[in-house]
């Protein structure tokens, strides 16, 4: 197993860990919007509140969970090793820098990208995933079934507008570490070639603003509904 730890450990092998637990945290994403879309379903939150104990109760979106969990943490202990690997490797900085035309912004700040994303993160999971998980929360009953009531916590939390802000706020910064890392996660895997490469460009462009902008519509939208 030797070369299995080299390989993991060696540069290539950190950027591909990136890369494919980068790609599966999207198509996380993709699945965790398209679910939170029913709060604007003007129900009451049925269907919100149903969907919420599906998801926290069957066995195959269980064991996606578990991946996810695994995902989040490798893509983060990762990306932190990669970036010490990559300052050690260069201890004195370039005397003349060029950043700003030599690459985007959103690809010279994914560190500082990645460390916002994971305060936001740790806020949204103690405000709400926590709490559907292990708090005490009211409960509604549909066709003679209890379900936890995690639409009337989603609206409470945000009738705060700091909580609001913050969540807005973070979802541009998700946009852009999006924008970068989706077209990486495909060169690093080497599926980038002259015919298919600006498709996969152009997607991943689309990809990090209608995800994160869909996002930010919930807070926004719940918020200024309660008045």
């Amino acid at each position: 197993m030797t070369w299995v730890t080299k390989t993991l450990n060696s540069t290539l092998g950190r950027k591909l860990i990136m890369a494919l637990t980068g790609l599966f945290l999207i198509l996380f994403l993709t699945g965790h919007v398209s679910g939170n879309l029913l709060l604007f379903k003007g129900d009451g939150g049925q269907a919100f509140n149903m969907y919420a104990k599906f998801m926290t109760t069957n066995p195959a979106v269980k064991l996606l969970s578990y991946l996810t969990y695994i995902s989040v943490i490798g893509h983060i202990i990762y990306s932190i090793s990669l970036s010490l690997y990559n300052k050690s490797a260069r201890p004195v900085a370039y005397s003349t820098s060029k950043g700003s035309t030599n690459s985007a912004w959103s690809s010279r700040n994914m560190g500082v990208l990645g460390t916002i994303i994971l305060i936001f993160l740790v806020v949204h999971l103690q405000g709400f995933w926590a709490k559907m998980h292990w708090g005490e929360m009211p409960t509604v009953t549909y066709d003679g079934e209890v379900y936890k009531d995690l639409f009337l916590i989603v609206n409470e939390a945000f009738k705060q507008g700091w909580l609001v802000a913050l969540y807005v706020l973070s979802m541009i910064f998700l946009g852009f570490h999006l924008s970068h890392g989706f077209a990486s996660a495909f060169q690093t895997l080497g599926l980038n070639h002259k015919k298919y490469s600006p498709a996969i460009k152009a997607i991943g462009a689309a990809y990090s603003i209608l995800v994160p902008a869909l996002f930010a519509s919930m807070p926004l939208y719940i918020h200024f509904s309660s008045y």
